[in-house]
C-alpha cells in the first residue's frame, strides 16, 4: 500500500513539473537540433542518465564476481590473500 501511495506522490509531482516547465526549449547536440518541451527534456536526460548509472553499476558488479570466481577456483588460496611470490 505504501508503494502504490509513493508511486501516486511521483506521478502527481511529475504532473505539475510537466505543466509548469510546458514552454519550448531548442536543443542542440553535435550535428541534430530540434525543439520539444522543456519537461520532455529534463526527463529523457534523467532517464539518460539513469540507464547510464544501471549500465555502470551492473558491469562494476559483473566484474567484482568474475574476479571473485578466479579468486575461488586457485586451490589453497584465500580470495583476500595475497599471491606468494616465485622461488
Amino acid at each position: 500500500m505504501r508503494f502504490l501511495i509513493l508511486i501516486a506522490c511521483i506521478v502527481v509531482v511529475v504532473a505539475i513539473f510537466s505543466t509548469q516547465n510546458s514552454q519550448p526549449v531548442s536543443v542542440s547536440f553535435f550535428v541534430w537540433n530540434f525543439q520539444a518541451s522543456l519537461a520532455i527534456v529534463v526527463f529523457l536526460s534523467v532517464m539518460c542518465g539513469l540507464v547510464l548509472g544501471v549500465l555502470a553499476s551492473f558491469l562494476l558488479r559483473v566484474t567484482r564476481k568474475r574476479k571473485a570466481a578466479v579468486g575461488k577456483k586457485e586451490p589453497g588460496r584465500s580470495p583476500g590473500t595475497p599471491e606468494r611470490p616465485g622461488p
